[in-house]
């Protein structure tokens, strides 16, 4: 419901979120209302990892599932993830993209708009510290490729 709401009140909100596949008390159901809510809300960002337990928590403590089941299940969250596009809605839009670090090995210059997806342009180190409207020219799974049009 949180999340519904939030992108009710700001359409091109970035949700971003963490999956633990594997968790001692996670059950079959918990894994497929997980699947469920990545095919629902096609996060742009998620991070999705097994269980490791770590020492002194009580999580550490508890019955872990079989090796295999939390495999598989990393593996059907990451295929839910891979199964979608994040941002091709932006194709063609125009967006404020505020500029803070430069891609060598790229050429470009890196920014993000006020959602934080990344958008990378041909480099230009004028503009780093600085705020422009780009014109998005193609878009990826992890990032947009634009063109600096105006202030």
């Amino acid at each position: 419901r949180l999340a519904d709401g939030l992108r009710a009140l700001v359409p091109d909100l970035l949700l971003a979120t963490d999956i633990i596949c594997g968790f001692p008390a996670e059950s079959e159901q918990d894994h497929e209302e997980s699947l469920a809510m990545v095919r629902k809300y096609k996060f742009p960002v998620l991070n999705i990892s097994q269980f490791y337990p770590r020492p002194g928590t009580a999580a550490a403590k508890m019955k872990r599932l079989p090796g295999h089941v939390a495999k598989q299940r990393s593996t059907e969250v990451t295929q839910a993830f891979d199964s979608y596009e994040t941002n091709s809605h932006l194709l063609g839009r125009e967006e404020r993209v505020w500029f803070s670090d430069t891609e060598v090995k790229h050429g470009q210059t890196v920014g993000h708009t006020k959602g934080y997806v990344k958008v990378v342009v041909p480099r230009e180190d004028s503009l780093l510290g600085k705020s422009k409207i780009v014109k998005v020219k193609a878009t990826s799974k992890w990032h947009l490729e634009g063109e600096v049009i105006r202030d």
